[in-house]
């Protein structure tokens, strides 16, 4: 028998960072800037601009939503109410599976931040980084078993120390490089025309595992005071505020960093672009901040995942064992240790790989894919749900239903593109992922009926 959630323990301020945490600044730089650049060059600006628009639409969607219906299952729960519980299932699934890949590409740049700071030779060794991801990965597990409240008050401390680090950055990149800026940006590359299909594609997928996360602020409505109206107005403000943050370092990245050393640093961009801010030992602040992000980043993705197997746990889809809270805490500790295990074997998996970067690679692109898919459902969701404030007003039929939907369409028309592109392991990993899905249906026969019956 399941228990109950902690309620109150989180407010707005919460929200507004748990949304920023979830889409981790400093952390998605990192991780992903490389690979963005690598991809579109300089459009990843641009990339991030209408990708964070495209966003929007699926933030507003999920604020309706769970103004409709406040739910820790988030667009499963949306899904399930709207289209049946088959698409519902799979919404909530590919939540799961993106947390559960998540574990591999947010512990690495832990690791190697770690090393960076303790043990600079070890921080190109994949073992090594790898067995410190273990380490903070055993770390967050412990802190987020303990509780929301407390992961909450340390969470807006995190983000308000990145933003700051990022903010500083920002303004001596200005004042050092705008005179000689190894990459020129002019408005051009802000134009739609300056992408390709394929290429805004490419562009728009990567740049979504920036943004990806904010949602957290959702799966943990029923532990936020106000739970119909805080969560959404939390993750609105938290994508204007990433919109900037990214669009803004991607800027400077190319203003400060040249081809060849963009491609060498890796996950540690951000402290590539402090060492030709700032002299060490004041440069190693931003290797700091990607510590603290990574360690948010993770905690959010776990928060996802454990919400996300208790509601539907909770709604008999997966054993119930999942949905026990613990006593104490809270906290649906069996469902974090099994984020925990999982991540674990994911870790020492990516051993076999030949690169940290090829593991990167690859977790970014599926994990961006299976974003596409459940966000482009809550999307549609939210359009079909609210057909009828077309009769109403012009602003609640923008962002109720017309916005949402064109949204959802570019997302799942994006996803589609770039997996055309994938090779064979990736694609296997992507649709492998999914497809795992059918087992937990193949022991739930009632479910079985239930989908059979939509």
């Amino acid at each position: 028998m399941s228990g109950e959630l902690k309620k109150d323990a989180l407010g707005l301020i919460h929200s507004l960072a748990m949304g920023v945490a979830g889409s981790a600044p400093s952390y998605s730089i990192s991780a992903t800037m490389v690979t963005l650049i690598a991809a579109v060059g300089v459009l990843a600006p641009a990339s991030l601009v209408y990708c964070g628009l495209i966003m929007l639409g699926i933030v507003f969607a999920y604020k309706y939503l769970n103004e409709h219906s406040p739910s820790s299952g988030a667009s499963y729960s949306w899904v399930s109410q709207i289209f049946g519980k088959k698409l519902g299932f799979f919404a909530g699934w590919a939540v799961m599976v993106a947390s559960a890949l998540f574990m591999v590409s947010a512990t690495i740049p832990a690791g190697s931040a770690t090393l960076l700071l303790i043990a600079p030779q070890l921080a190109q060794s994949q073992i090594a980084v790898t067995l410190c991801s273990v380490g903070w990965l055993l770390l967050v597990t412990y802190v987020i078993i303990k509780g929301i409240k407390l992961t909450g008050k340390v969470q807006l401390i995190m983000t308000l120390f990145e933003l700051l680090i990022l903010t500083v950055l920002s303004v001596l990149a200005i004042i050092k490089f705008g005179p000689h800026a190894l990459h020129t940006i002019s408005w051009h590359e802000f134009s739609p025309t300056a992408f390709s299909p394929t290429s805004f594609a490419n562009g728009a997928i990567i740049a979504l595992f920036f943004f990806w996360g904010w949602d957290v602020s959702i799966n943990l409505s029923e532990e936020t005071s106000n739970s119909g109206t805080s969560p959404g107005v939390g993750a609105v403000g938290a994508m204007i505020v990433t919109i900037a943050a990214f669009t803004g370092f991607a800027a400077i990245t190319l203003l400060v960093l040249g081809d060849e050393e963009i491609s060498q640093s890796g996950t540690n961009i951000v402290f590539e672009v402090a060492n030709k801010l700032l002299p060490k030992p004041w440069s190693y602040a931003a290797v700091l901040a990607l510590m603290l992000s990574t360690i948010g980043n993770l905690e959010t993705s776990m928060l996802q995942f454990t919400r996300t197997m208790f509601a539907k746990s909770r709604d008999g889809v997966l054993h119930s064992r999942w949905a026990k809270i613990h006593t104490t805490w809270q906290t649906p500790h069996l469902a974090t240790f099994l984020i925990a295990a999982i991540g674990l074997i994911l870790l020492l998996s990516s051993l076999t790989s030949e690169s940290i970067a090829d593991v990167m690679k690859a977790s970014i692109n599926v994990i961006g894919v299976q974003a596409a898919y459940y966000y482009g459902l809550a999307g549609f969701a939210c359009a079909w749900k609210f057909r009828q404030e077309l009769k109403h007003s012009l602003f609640a039929a923008a962002t109720k239903i017309f916005w949402p939907l064109l949204s959802a369409l570019v997302l799942w028309w994006a996803a589609v593109v770039t997996i055309m592109t994938f090779d064979m392991t990736t694609m296997a990993i992507a649709v492998g992922s999914m497809a795992l899905g059918i087992i937990p249906l193949l022991r739930k026969p009632k479910l079985i009926a239930a989908v059979t019956a939509v």
